[in-house]
């Protein structure tokens, strides 16, 4: 069980990881931004976060 769930968390952070890089090339969340506007990048940032998190549980975790 232990080995099943390493995996599994190991997936989910690989496809968290890719699901975020993509919503902040899509979005326009550069390090451009993050250098003019620190406070607007980190919402932002925090944001897609929260949305690519919640992709992660619904394909990986709920399914």
């Amino acid at each position: 069980l232990w080995t099943y769930l390493a995996d599994l968390n190991e997936q989910a952070q690989e496809r968290l990881d890719t699901i975020m890089e993509q919503m902040k090339a899509t979005e326009g969340v550069t390090e451009e931004l993050k250098r003019t506007c620190q406070i607007e990048w980190v919402q932002r940032c925090n944001n897609i976060h929260n949305r690519a998190e919640e992709i992660v549980l619904h394909e990986m975790i709920y399914s």
